[in-house]
Formats: structure tokens, C-alpha cells, sequence
């Protein structure tokens, strides 16, 4: 554990979740290639389709609407419907067949291993602390056994837009009743999680589970106040 800032009174904890309390890439890998198949399957037209078309209708849509990459269901599910209008199916047919294509990619996105050590912590620092769960993705939490630790789940989209924008941050301490300063975010990504944290005056930690060093990493451009290796580290302020 290495503290960068000093540390204030603590009176909750928010956390990222993708990459923070599991491994998200094996995950979204299985996701997208699931989800491919299923589209290939779908309809004759669609059999030809490819990742990297799918990427690009991803591409052009957040050309012509660059608030919906706040919004990753939505984003996807709107991909999709594009795909499948450009394949020669009608508005109607691609809505359709986009809102159960959602419900494939929906199921695979909550099939995630979450490790014993983060049951663990979380069941710990909740017994102590209000903890809130603060997500730019569309993982289930009851699906993977995760929800029964947090007083509140925000994900983007749906509670503002994604980190590191400020508004799940705020709303979370609106939520809980607790002050900015007083809570301490928890997340893998030093944009996402220790920037947006910090710019609304929150504490942040910085999981570094990969072995990084913070000072050679490219987006580094604020120090968290304090960085771990693993989750159960967060044990010490028990």
C-alpha cells in the first residue's frame, strides 16, 4: 500500500466494478464473440457480418450521437439495430431483433467469476461502512452475487452520465447523506476512476493489480491518494 495525499476521515466507499473487484476481460471478450454468433444466427442477411463491422457502426453511431457512448446498453443495442437495417431488415424487424440480441449479450456480460478475496473484503468494509457500486458498464450484480454488499448501484446512463464526469459521484453522496471528502472511490482506471474522484473532491485508491508504475503510466496527470495491489488490502482500515 503507498499513500500519495493524506488521508481524511473515511465515512463510506463507492467502487468501480469492471476490473476492479473481477477480471472484466474475459468477460467481454466471451460477450462479444457470443453475441457475433448470435447475430450471424439471427438472419440470413446477418451471416457475413464481422467484428470489425460491428465496430464500425459503433463508430458511426457515437459520430452522429457522442452523448450515447454515456449509455453503453443503449449504445450497443442501437449498434446492432444498425447492423441489422444496413443488412436490408426493416426498422421494425431491427428493433426487434436488437432487444433480443440485448437479452443474449446481457446474459453473457453477468456470467463473471468474482473472486472468494472480494466476497470477502466487500462483506467486511459493508458490515462497517455504506458502500456504493458506481459503473460506466451494465454488468448484473445480482447475477453475480455482488448486489447484497451495496446500499446503492449507479450505472451511467441511467443515473448521469459515465465517470469521469461528476454526476454518479455526486449522486452517490447525495444518496448516502455523506460528503464528498468523507468517501473514498476504489477503481482500476487512473482516468476514469482517480481523475473523475478527485475532480469532485472525493478520496481515491487506485487498485493496481497489474503491476503498473504510476509514473510511467500515460494518463497519469493526478496522483490517487493512496494505491493497492489487491482488494483485500483495504482491510487494513478495518
Amino acid at each position: 500500500m503507498y499513500f500519495y495525499r493524506p488521508l481524511r476521515q473515511i465515512r463510506a466507499f463507492t467502487f468501480d466494478l469492471d476490473d476492479t473487484l473481477y477480471d472484466n476481460r474475459p468477460v467481454i471478450t466471451r460477450t462479444e464473440y457470443e453475441s457475433l454468433q448470435f447475430l450471424k444466427r439471427y438472419h440470413p442477411a446477418l451471416r457475413n457480418l464481422e467484428q470489425e463491422d460491428y465496430k464500425r457502426f459503433r463508430y458511426e453511431l457515437r459520430q452522429r450521437e457522442p452523448e450515447i457512448c454515456h449509455d453503453v446498453g443503449k449504445w450497443r443495442r442501437c449498434s446492432m439495430e444498425l447492423a441489422m437495417c444496413n443488412a436490408g431488415l426493416s426498422q421494425k424487424e431491427a428493433r426487434i431483433g436488437a432487444n433480443v440480441a440485448m437479452e443474449v449479450v446481457l446474459c453473457w456480460r453477468s456470467q463473471i467469476d468474482v473472486p472468494a478475496e472480494t466476497h470477502y473484503t466487500l462483506s467486511a468494509l459493508s458490515a462497517r461502512w455504506p458502500l456504493v457500486a458506481i459503473s460506466n458498464g451494465n454488468a448484473s450484480l445480482s447475477a453475480c452475487g455482488l448486489a447484497g454488499y451495496f446500499r446503492y448501484i449507479l450505472y451511467a446512463g441511467q443515473a448521469g452520465r459515465a465517470k469521469p464526469y461528476p454526476d454518479m459521484f455526486y449522486t452517490a453522496s447525495e444518496l448516502l447523506n455523506v460528503p464528498l471528502q468523507s468517501i473514498l472511490h476504489v477503481g482500476d482506471n487512473l482516468e476514469t476512476d482517480i481523475i473523475g474522484a478527485i475532480c469532485c473532491s472525493m478520496q481515491a485508491c487506485w487498485i493496481n493489480d497489474r503491476g503498473a508504475n504510476i509514473a510511467l503510466v500515460a494518463n497519469t496527470r493526478l496522483l490517487p491518494h493512496l494505491e493497492i495491489s489487491r482488494l483485500a488490502s483495504l482491510m487494513d482500515f478495518l
